[in-house]
C-alpha cells in the first residue's frame, strides 16, 4: 500500500481567515505579517527549529508545500525560492490572498497529491515547530498497523503525543517535557487522495469529532516553540514526562530534531523580547 506523506507549511501567509490574531482590513494583517522584524525572526526561527529535523529524515518520501503570498516580501520570498530549488521534496505554493483559509490551503496542497496513492498522510508543519527525524518513517511505517481502524470511515488520525516545549524569552529558552495531546507537530491525518481536504480542515483540538484517533506515546516526535510572534502560543493539554534527572536536553534536543539548544538560547537573549501578548501564551 502506497502511503504519500504530504505536509504544509504556511510561511506568514496573508489570508482573511486561518488567525487567532485579528485585524481590521487587509491592510492592517499585512503590515503586521510583514512587518520586517517579524518576518528576520519568523525565519531564524524556521531556519533553526524546524527545517534541521526535515532535512534529516530517515525517510526522505515526503512532499512538504511552503504556503506564502505572491507579495511577500525580500529577501524572503527569494530565500524560499532558493530553498525549495535545493530540496527535491519542498514545493512553493505562491497563493493569493483568499478570504476563506480553507479554500486557500487546499489549493495550496491539492496540486501536489500523488493520484496513485493508497492514502495520504496529511501533516501540517508550522514554522516554528519542528518534528523528529524518524517521523515520516514513523507516520508511513505505522499506518500499516493502523489501516484496518481507517477503513472503517477512511480518516484516521495518529498523535504521536511526547515532545518539548521550548519558551523563547528575554532570559533565553527554557525547555519542557511535555505529553500533549494532537498538539499541531507530529499530528498526521489520514485520508484518501480523494478526499479534497487538507490537515486545515481538520482542527486538532477538536479532532476527535471528525475521526477516530491513535496515540502514538512512545519517544520524543515534537518540538513546539513559543516565543513572541506566536499566533496563541497556547501549550495544549496534558502533563509532564520524566526526560532525566537532570535532563540533557541539548543532547537530546541535537539527536532526535538536530537542533542546537544554545543557538536558539543566544538569539532568544539578543531579541530581548516578551512572550506574546496573547491569553493564553505558555498555559
Amino acid at each position: 500500500m502506497r502511503v504519500q506523506m504530504l505536509g504544509l507549511c504556511r510561511f506568514s501567509y496573508l489570508g482573511g481567515r486561518g488567525f487567532q490574531v485579528r485585524h481590521d482590513n487587509m491592510q492592517d494583517r499585512r503590515a503586521f505579517l510583514y512587518d520586517p522584524g517579524r518576518l528576520s525572526r519568523r525565519w531564524f526561527w524556521f531556519r533553526h527549529v524546524t527545517l534541521p529535523g526535515l532535512l534529516a529524515q530517515s525517510d526522505p518520501d515526503f512532499t512538504l508545500v511552503i504556503m506564502t503570498g505572491p507579495d511577500l516580501p525580500q529577501p524572503f520570498l527569494d530565500r524560499l525560492r532558493d530553498l525549495v530549488e535545493r530540496v527535491p521534496q519542498f514545493r512553493l505554493a505562491l497563493i493569493p490572498p483568499m478570504d476563506r483559509h480553507l479554500d486557500a490551503c487546499l489549493a495550496a496542497t491539492e496540486p501536489h497529491i500523488e493520484p496513485d496513492a493508497d492514502v495520504v498522510g496529511h501533516f501540517r508543519q508550522d514554522d516554528d515547530d519542528a518534528v523528529a527525524i524518524d517521523y515520516v518513517r514513523d507516520a508511513r511505517g505505522d499506518f500499516q498497523v493502523l489501516e484496518p481502524i481507517w477503513q472503517r470511515r477512511r480518516r484516521l488520525s495518529c498523535d504521536y503525543s511526547r515532545g518539548l516545549v521550548l519558551k523563547a524569552a528575554r532570559q533565553g529558552v527554557s525547555v519542557e517535557a511535555r505529553m500533549i495531546h494532537n498538539a499541531v507537530a507530529a499530528l498526521t491525518v489520514y485520508l484518501p487522495p480523494d478526499a479534497r481536504r487538507s490537515v486545515m480542515h481538520f482542527p486538532h483540538w477538536k479532532i476527535g469529532l471528525s475521526m477516530p484517533g491513535v496515540t502514538m506515546p512512545a519517544k520524543p516526535m515534537f518540538v513546539r516553540l513559543l516565543n513572541h510572534d506566536n499566533d496563541s502560543g497556547a501549550i495544549g493539554s496534558g502533563y509532564g514526562w520524566n526526560a532525566g534527572d537532570p535532563p540533557d536536553w541539548q543532547g537530546l534536543l541535537e539527536d532526535r530534531f538536530r537542533i542546537d539548544l544554545a543557538q536558539l538560547d543566544r538569539a532568544a537573549r539578543d531579541h530581548a523580547l516578551p512572550g506574546a501578548d496573547r491569553p493564553n501564551w505558555g498555559r
